[in-house]
Formats: structure tokens, C-alpha cells, sequence
């Protein structure tokens, strides 16, 4: 016994761990805030795409501002979620490298940085006098924390919400500058996000088959078949609802070589075809990544986009 005391009395002792850097702190921060991410905000100009006012005054002012504020309420939640699940994270082989989960940056700072953006965005959409903008940012914010500390554990509830988030960054555009949102708009894009939802959900049953409740407990009441069946419901009322937009719009007289917007149907169509080849092989649980990788499918999407603009321009 006295020979262990030694022991441990001379043995090396750990040092303790240094705080942060600041440097490392704030990128740890940018880290958490997932710039990767941020590509989905890119949905706040689809409202003003779809109604030709893309190009116009307030659309070129006011929609940056409105992607700057979802951003930085998407990153509050991150950070939120990050400290909220710290402990869980450090059991993961990957979410471990997170800079919460790693100890980059301390749980209190990313409670207090998500606080503080959660807080400024809507206020700066007040101050930018869009009362609409900010009643949605502070929903979305509800909405989301809602998520991450209860629903993402509630079967079905769980996919309406992270829908819902998708279908929020298409209306606050529509909101910012007071376009009307067509019916078929919001049935196209709010099932088109459940398309690729389910189909993230889907990938990672099948990616992590046996380890689900590892990784997303909720992965393991879901089954493969299930969420097979969501997506390809969703995507075939996602094309119903683009078809029947196209051609009530491009039923309205044209001047125009062509009918762009009825042939934009079949970019569309291949597009969601496309996609739905790694929905189905189980290789679609990163979204951005099959969107920016996928050369096809980029080359699809250009296509789809010059039609569209040849609509809206009425060549």
C-alpha cells in the first residue's frame, strides 16, 4: 500500500485542461454555426424566383438581409443543440469532433452565443421595420428549439418539423418583399423538402442498420420500408404539384418562342429523378453534398434554371 501511494505520488499527473484560444474559439464558433449548411438559406429567394421579381430593387436589398437573418437563427439552434447534446456527442466516432463535443468552444459560450443570435436576428428584423420577417424568425426559432429538445423524438412529428424549417426559408422571401404565394408554390416546395428529409432519414436507417439507436434513436422506430414510402409519396405529389403550377401559369398567353415553363416540367421531373437514385441506394444522408457533387444533377438544375428564366424574361 505504501509502495502504490509512492507510486501515485510521483506519477505524472495530467495537466489540466488549457481554455481556449480565441482564435480557435471563434472558428470553433463558425465551425458550429455549420457553414456547410448554410447553402439551405439559399431558399429565401425561391418565393421571388418563382414571381419574376428576382431581379427587381428590393428583391437585390432586402433578400440578403433576409438570408444573413435566417443564418444566424439556423446557427443559434446549432448551437443550442451542440451544448444541449455535448455529453452524447463525446460517445459518437464523429459527432465527438464537434468543437462543443471536443472542448473548443464551452458549453456556456455556445448557450450564450446561440442566445445572443437568437435574440438579435428577429430584433433586427423589427428594426428593418419587417414585423412579418421577424414574427417568422422567432416561430422558426420556437419551432426548432421545440425540436431539439423533444420532438426530434416523436415518430412522424420529427419529419413535419424539420419540413416545416425548409418551408419557412421559401415564405420568409415571399414575406420580405409582399409577394402572394401561389398554392401550388407551397405544395411543391413544402413536399419536395419532405422528399428529401425522408430520404436523409432513409439513408441513415440504411446506412446504420443495427446501430441506429447509436447514432438517431428515433432511426430505430422507423423502418426502412416506412420512410421508402414517404419519400416516394412525397416526390410524386412534389411533381404533381410543379405540373399543375407549370400549366396554369404557362397556360397564360406568351409571346415567347416556346412555352418555357411547361418545358421546364421535364428538367424538373429528371431532377427528382435523379435525385431519387441515391434516395433508393441509401447514399442521400447529406443532402448538400448530392446536390453539389452530382454533376448530372447540377447540369439538370442549370437547365431547369435557364428555362424558367426564359419564362419569366417571356423570350
Amino acid at each position: 500500500m505504501a509502495d502504490t501511494a509512492v507510486l501515485r505520488q510521483h506519477a505524472p499527473q495530467r495537466p489540466a485542461p488549457r481554455p481556449p484560444r480565441a482564435g480557435g474559439l471563434l472558428a470553433g464558433l463558425v465551425r458550429t454555426a455549420r457553414p456547410k449548411q448554410w447553402v439551405k438559406n439559399v431558399l429565401v429567394v425561391a418565393a421571388p424566383a418563382a414571381a419574376g421579381e428576382l431581379f427587381t430593387a428590393p428583391a437585390l436589398t432586402r433578400l440578403p438581409l433576409v438570408f444573413a437573418l435566417f443564418t444566424a437563427c439556423a446557427a443559434a439552434v446549432y448551437l443550442v443543440n451542440d451544448a444541449r447534446d455535448a455529453e452524447a456527442d463525446r460517445a459518437h466516432p464523429v459527432k465527438r469532433r464537434r468543437p462543443v463535443a471536443a472542448g473548443q468552444v464551452p458549453v456556456p459560450v455556445a448557450y450564450a452565443a446561440g442566445a445572443a443570435l437568437g435574440v438579435l436576428a428577429p430584433a433586427a428584423a423589427l428594426w428593418l421595420r419587417a414585423p412579418a420577417v421577424a414574427a417568422l424568425l422567432t416561430a422558426y426559432l420556437a419551432m426548432q428549439l421545440a425540436y431539439c429538445l423533444t420532438l426530434k423524438h416523436v415518430l412522424v412529428v420529427d419529419l413535419a418539423v424539420v419540413t416545416t424549417g425548409f418551408l419557412m426559408r421559401a415564405v420568409i422571401g415571399g414575406l420580405a418583399l409582399g409577394i402572394p404565394l401561389s398554392r401550388w408554390f407551397l405544395i411543391t416546395t413544402g413536399f419536395g423538402a419532405l422528399f428529401m428529409v425522408a430520404a436523409k432519414r432513409y439513408s441513415e436507417a440504411v446506412q446504420m442498420a443495427g446501430t441506429a439507436g447509436a447514432t438517431r434513436a428515433l432511426l430505430t422506430e422507423y423502418t426502412p420500408g416506412y420512410l421508402r414510402f414517404v419519400w416516394q409519396l412525397a416526390a410524386g405529389v412534389a411533381v404533381l404539384g410543379y405540373c399543375l403550377w407549370a400549366l396554369e401559369e404557362g397556360g397564360l398567353p406568351h409571346t415567347g418562342l416556346l412555352p418555357w415553363r411547361q418545358l421546364s416540367v421535364v428538367a424538373f421531373v429528371l431532377a427528382v429523378l435523379r435525385y431519387a437514385v441515391f434516395a433508393d441506394r441509401g447514399t442521400a444522408g447529406e443532402p448538400e453534398d448530392v446536390v453539389l457533387r452530382d454533376r448530372a444533377l447540377a447540369l439538370i438544375g442549370l437547365v431547369w434554371a435557364a428555362m424558367y428564366a426564359a419564362a419569366v424574361a417571356n423570350w
